[in-house]
């Protein structure tokens, strides 16, 4: 299957906290990276999902956010590196940034932020993602 999801970035389950209608789903990825999903018990049964399985994280780049600086959050996933690429467009930008695990996450973001945050290549950042916005596949 093909889709238009940007960010697919694949792991092997390192852990799955169960709770009575969600999981916590982490995959360690290529570079010591982890990302973090929030899906639902259904789905982890459904997919066959258990710690050692090799898995794919998939996450629309409308998604993804760009900061700068000390960020302190409540999402889980925050990706520290550098701003590889910025495609402009009249509203949004396509930002692709390199984290320091060597992986690579797109965002599309709004003109008006990359100008305010000062975003090009060679710019350090940090890509943000909610646990509930990083969907699982096998």
């Amino acid at each position: 299957m093909s889709i238009s999801a940007r960010n697919q970035l694949t792991g092997k389950i390192e852990s799955i906290q169960e709770g009575a209608v969600n999981a916590i789903v982490t995959l360690k990825l290529a570079g010591g990276n982890n990302i973090t999903s929030t899906i639902s018990m259904e789905a982890v049964k459904d997919l066959g999902l258990v710690s050692g399985k090799e898995a794919t994280a998939v996450i629309k780049a409308t998604e993804v956010m760009i900061g700068i600086g000390d960020l302190k959050l409540s999402a889980r996933n925050q990706f520290a590196g550098e701003i590889v690429k910025v495609t402009e467009g009249a509203v949004n930008a396509n930002v692709a940034l390199k984290t320091d695990g060597g992986n690579t996450i797109t965002a599309t973001i709004s003109m008006t932020a990359v100008k305010e945050l000062g975003l090009a290549p060679g710019v350090k950042a940090k890509a943000v993602i909610k646990a509930t916005s990083v969907m699982m596949a096998v």
